[in-house]
């Protein structure tokens, strides 16, 4: 236990430097999730001496991993960390890691709410939201509860128009329910409104949605509603009209008469924001290509 104890304590010590987390920060918003001392050295204005002195101390507790290529020494996050280092990260900055982007969340409503609002009308409704909200909210969480702000205004004033109940049910199942099934019902749900009826579920599913994903959906103006990881169950199953699985096995095969998609995505544990950005946007663009055949009438 005292070792335990130790171990944790040596890490936090570690994680504490400034220097450091500045290093992890760097890393984190790199492209390839990876860097250079040298080049590192020069944006932080150190030398290089020093930024090899913090590097090995990361190494050392595990949390960066080393990789030569040819002449060159690139440093990276290493894998079963990054989830890790991403959450602390954000609790230290409390802002996302791009800008908002409200024209993503204007053009998003246009689809929900096709044919009943213009989109000057959307985008007024969009930026009134977010000014109303700035000055409350935490910068992490401003895109998306700009977008649920607009979201609740827009259907208040259409009123009768869209009460009515869902066309389909749709499930989307991974394996630990806690992030490309998450993404792709958070893209459907703001897409189609009231007409879809939206599960999730994970054949092994993890105790919680992992931050970097929140991240990625926020800087979208997308969020959670509320979801959690879940396990698979046969009720769930067999009320969906459509399921589609991303990497969960022979577990999640639907009820017969029922439709099945099967999208060959990544799994994100690990990875790079830029690399989940990436993931991010590949759903979305399956889940649009899904929606004409999702609504009736």
């Amino acid at each position: 236990m005292d070792a335990v104890v130790s171990d944790a304590t040596r890490t936090a010590y570690v994680l504490a430097d400034p220097t450091r987390m500045a290093l992890l920060r760097l890393m984190s918003m790199a492209d390839t999730g990876r860097v250079l001392v040298g080049e590192t050295a020069q944006i932080l204005g150190l030398r290089q001496p020093t930024v090899s002195h913090h590097m090995r101390r990361l190494m050392d507790e595990g949390i960066v991993t080393r990789q030569p290529e040819g002449r060159r020494t690139w440093y990276a996050i290493a894998p079963p960390h990054r989830d890790k280092i991403t959450a602390l990260l954000s609790l230290a900055d409390q802002r996302p890691s791009a800008p908002p982007d409200l024209d993503r969340v204007v053009s998003d409503l246009l689809v929900r709410f096709h044919g009943t609002r213009t989109r000057e009308e959307v985008r007024k409704v969009v930026s009134d939201a977010h000014t109303r909200l700035s000055e409350s909210t935490p910068h992490h969480l401003l895109a998306s509860r700009t977008a649920a702000f607009a979201t609740e205004r827009i259907e208040a004033s259409l009123k009768d128009q869209l009460h009515r109940d869902p066309d389909v049910t749709v499930l989307f199942v991974c394996v630990q329910n806690a992030g490309r099934s998450q993404i792709a019902a958070s893209v459907l749900r703001r897409l189609a409104g009231p007409y879809i009826r939206v599960h999730t579920a994970g054949s092994a599913p993890a105790d919680d949605v992992r931050s970097s994903i929140i991240t990625v959906l926020d800087e979208v103006g997308l969020s959670l509603d509320g979801e959690y990881p879940k396990p698979l169950t046969t009720e769930v199953l067999e009320a969906a009209d459509i399921v589609i699985t991303m990497g969960c096995g022979d577990i999640c095969v639907p009820r017969i008469g029922a439709t099945h998609h099967d999208w060959n995505i990544p799994d994100p544990v690990g990875l790079s924001l830029t690399e989940l950005r990436t993931i991010r946007d590949d759903i979305d663009h399956r889940v649009r290509d899904l929606l004409p055949g999702l609504r009736r009438g």
